[in-house]
């Protein structure tokens, strides 16, 4: 795509806002400015220009993805980004999102940008796309946006959250000592570093987990190495603080003798989130994927505490009831959209 200059209103009108133009993202060179578009847009989940770029180099290559940006009195004001849906691929399905700066908006920035990003899968044959927002103040203005355009809520994903320092983990010692009982030890990520098979037994662990847990939409294994890149190598990823459920001896020929297995990752603003927590269906209805949690929180707390943040999809009755047990407080509901293509015709309304 070619830069494009786009005038939402005559620019001879006093009143008019600036222009912009579109053009695609820039390497490395845009991180700055996208970060701080994404961060003003997002306030609760703040990133860093180096974050994104690592974020973007562990993508898998084969999987198609396209960006842009809305460029504003030499300054970038939008970002947005369409393309394949790692965790569940298929060749028409897209994953997209596009974010403009709170004092860029009633513009037609993001009306731009969502036509050209559209545009740009349903050349390529897409008939599905989705998006997840939540019901947050924040993003009143983008689900209206969706609405307007057909977008369809077809999933709710709800957050919780806890203050590890204000929670008595002390209550689950008899927890903790039922675990150990049945023959299960807890072991942090980092001390397992010394496992050469660590990585890719865990990888092999954390795709059967994944399959077990209710998403709503069917799963694609991710290549090793970028699954590898995408959580072992995040920057954000807490290898003191991931946990790992251990049975010695079991020598499964895919996950050895990890059972079971919760991550947390660190914010740059400094709370941290649950990333996965599962244990394989034999060794559940023992308490472990409790343990593994309290087993994180104790670690945190020894090194001062702090906010966690965790998702359950609506349908995960039973961690929700788990998570209700350690404390955790119900926050935001995040809402998955789909448009779907096949036969669709694009809304023309009035862009925001």
């Amino acid at each position: 795509m070619t830069d494009s200059t786009v005038s939402p209103t005559d620019v001879s009108t006093p009143a008019s806002p600036p222009t912009f133009h579109l053009r695609e993202f820039r390497i490395p060179g845009d991180y700055v400015d996208a970060a701080w578009v994404l961060s003003a847009a997002n306030p609760e989940w703040p990133v860093t220009p180096e974050l994104l770029q690592t974020w973007d180099e562990a993508e898998d290559p084969n999987l198609f993805r396209t960006d842009l940006v809305a460029e504003q009195g030499g300054r970038v004001v939008g970002v947005g980004r369409v393309g394949h849906d790692d965790f569940a691929f298929e060749e028409w399905r897209y994953w997209g999102n596009f974010s403009v700066h709170p004092e860029a908006r009633e513009q037609g920035v993001g009306g731009a940008m969502y036509r050209e990003l559209l545009a740009r899968v349903q050349a390529r044959g897409a008939r599905e796309v989705r998006t997840m927002l939540s019901d947050g103040a924040h993003h009143e203005a983008g689900r209206a946006f969706l609405a307007a355009r057909g977008w369809k809520v077809v999933w709710e994903r709800f957050e919780s959250r806890i203050q590890t320092s204000e929670t008595d983990l002390s209550r689950f010692g008899p927890l903790m000592q039922s675990v150990a009982a049945h023959g299960i030890e807890l072991h942090s990520v980092a001390s397992l570093a010394a496992d050469p098979k660590r990585n890719r037994q865990l990888w092999e662990l954390d795709w059967l987990l994944f399959q077990d847990v209710p998403m709503g939409t069917a799963l694609t294994k991710r290549p090793f190495e970028a699954w590898e890149k995408q959580e072992l190598e995040d920057p954000t990823f807490s290898a003191d603080f991931s946990f790992v459920a251990v049975r010695p001896g079991l020598n499964d020929p895919l996950t050895g003798d990890y059972v079971g297995y919760s991550t947390l990752m660190q914010n740059p603003s400094g709370f941290y989130v649950i990333g996965m927590t599962g244990v394989r269906r034999e060794d559940r209805g023992k308490g472990v994927a409790k343990a593994l949690k309290v087993a994180a929180m104790q670690a945190l707390n020894a090194h001062g505490g702090g906010e966690i943040r965790t998702f359950n999809d609506a349908p995960n009755v039973a961690m929700l009831g788990m998570n209700q047990a350690l404390g955790f407080v119900r926050g935001p509901t995040h809402l998955r959209y789909e448009l779907q293509l096949a036969g669709a015709e694009e809304s023309t309304g009035e862009t925001k």
